[in-house]
């Protein structure tokens, strides 16, 4: 429960930094890395700083793992896509280990990265997995490159975004193909005493965990088995954790599909229809664009191309007669740019999202408040089932 709340308050900051830009615009660093000892309170402010770039390495093996995954991390996004950070601007990466007492997350809160111990009974030390470190600061890079909304589908595409580069940069350091490689995210935060794969399973959702504990692995691998959860924190904002799994097979199958490594052209496709993306694209609209992306890198019916529509075609989603008779670079009057192809900054075109987001929420509590005082309550305002999976809350306790 200590988890949780505590989540669900720095998920908040992390939209409040989104909103007002808070962070966002510090002086480039080239990615320069600070890891502070938060020495297990439940607050970073005061948090010690124990390694740096220019200092000595240290000797507590939580700071050199966290250390080395946001470099690991850096030099992908450097190396591989040519982005210099997460803000592509040298933005500096900070990171805070020990964070308050058998703290089962990890997460990136709009600013800097943060690593619970775990409780040594589910979960041990977060900055173990290197996927879990990629997957929350790819939350940053999706911030800034589209802005995806953080609720329904393109919550949930937010999240496979995480999982697909916090896949990449694991993949990438150890040289997999993607034959080769395992698919699983967070395989290493399980303590040996939990029967679990990982928190989640790229190559068969649905498949990475089975037992007492948590029940069953509730990710769906496609769109007939998609997962309908209320828009609200409980509901883990429409299933983001759960329904990641259909964008997540896709990119898998493309991976395979086309063969080699899983960081270059299948890599390459979904980092650019990304960058083609806004804050509320949706499942369909985005596998349109790595079609569309896989034609303009790769060329109208290559490998690339065909692998890509086969994949969305295996999870549900056939793409778009409008997308198979255009090339991205064949605009109509009336196309809008979105993304980071209109210039878009991580900040105005979500700030504004959320805060009509908010304002119509608060309206719709009111409204409810009014029906209740009225006794015109519905069954589920009264407090009636809610249609949430017993095992939802898993979904978003670790990689927020």
């Amino acid at each position: 429960m200590n988890t949780l709340l505590n989540s669900a308050r720095l998920r908040g900051q992390r939209s409040l930094r989104a909103t007002f830009g808070i962070g966002l615009s510090a002086a480039p660093t080239d990615g320069r890395r600070s890891i502070f000892d938060c020495e297990n309170r439940a607050r970073i402010a005061g948090a010690v700083l124990v390694q740096t770039e220019q200092g000595e390495a240290s000797r507590d093996t939580s700071v050199t793992r966290a250390f080395e995954g946001l470099g690991t991390t850096r030099q992908f996004y450097r190396e591989v896509l040519n982005r210099n950070s997460i803000d592509d601007r040298g933005m500096r990466l900070d990171g805070y280990v020990h964070f308050d007492t058998s703290y089962n997350n990890a997460f990136w809160d709009g600013q800097q990265m943060v690593f619970g111990d775990g409780d040594g009974v589910v979960f041990t030390d977060f900055t173990s997995s290197l996927d879990v470190i990629a997957h929350e600061l790819a939350h940053g890079v999706t911030e800034h490159v589209a802005g995806l909304e953080y609720h329904l589908q393109s919550g949930a595409l937010n999240e496979s975004m995480s999982d697909v580069f916090g896949s990449l940069v694991k993949h990438w350091s150890l040289g997999q193909t993607a034959d080769q490689a395992d698919w699983l995210i967070g395989a290493e935060v399980f303590t040996p005493g939990v029967d679990a794969d990982a928190l989640r399973s790229m190559k068969a959702p649905g498949t990475a965990y089975d037992n007492d504990t948590f029940g069953k692995d509730p990710q769906p691998d496609r769109m007939s088995k998609f997962v309908q959860l209320p828009d609200t924190e409980e509901g883990d904002w429409g299933g983001v954790h759960i329904n990641s799994g259909i964008p997540n097979k896709a990119f898998h199958l493309t991976a395979t599909g086309i063969g080699g490594y899983a960081w270059e052209a299948p890599g390459l496709i979904w980092y650019e229809a990304l960058r083609a993306s806004g804050p509320t694209t949706e499942f369909q609209e985005f596998a349109d664009r790595t079609y569309l992306m896989a034609e303009d890198l790769y060329g109208a019916g290559s490998i690339e191309q065909q692998a890509v529509q086969d994949a969305w075609r295996q999870v549900g989603i056939r793409i778009s007669r409008t997308a198979a008779r255009r090339r991205p670079g064949q605009r109509r009057k009336g196309d809008l740019l979105v993304g980071e192809e209109a210039g878009y900054d991580g900040g105005a075109l979500a700030a504004l999202s959320r805060q009509m987001e908010t304002l119509s929420a608060q309206v719709h509590a009111l409204s409810k408040e009014v029906s209740a005082l009225k006794g015109d309550r519905t069954p589920s305002e009264a407090g009636g089932p809610r249609g949430r999976p017993a095992n939802a809350k898993l979904g978003r306790l670790a990689n927020s």
